[in-house]
């Protein structure tokens, strides 16, 4: 399998409330970062979690950042399939943090990322098809 077919499933959690403005700006630039990584356009499975103060809790100056983060800090989570390089990771994290200044206009110090890998037999897209075991 080759990087350009490895599904990425995003979430992002926030903190309530947030406008569905900066939910599409985050998703967006999230996804045109992935793209310009291989992924196709239509490859697009992404969710929001939107919760309370008491249900969110993070560090606000962890590990060392710039600038603290206050509410508008956004966790970023992006399942993929095994196989990314750290140097395709690196570019999806910096034109992702462009996006993300361009718009919601977020400071890049808010957003943390995960990367998370999952074998290829660990998905099946639909009809609970193992397509690449």
């Amino acid at each position: 399998p080759n990087e350009r077919r490895a599904m990425p499933l995003v979430t992002i959690t926030v903190r309530k409330p947030t406008t569905a403005a900066f939910k599409s700006g985050v998703l967006g630039a999230i996804h045109a970062a992935l793209v310009a990584s291989g992924v196709p356009p239509k490859d697009q499975f992404q969710r929001v979690l939107e919760l309370d103060a008491e249900d969110f809790r993070y560090d606000g100056e962890y590990p060392d950042l710039a600038s603290p983060r206050g509410d508008d800090f956004v966790l970023v989570e992006i399942l993929l399939s095994v196989g990314r390089s750290a140097k395709v990771k690196r570019k999806i994290l910096a034109d992702m943090m462009a996006g993300l200044a361009a718009d919601p206009g977020l400071d890049p110090e808010h957003v943390m990322v995960v990367f998370k890998e999952a074998q290829w037999e660990n998905w099946a897209f639909g009809g609970g098809r193992l397509i690449h075991a």
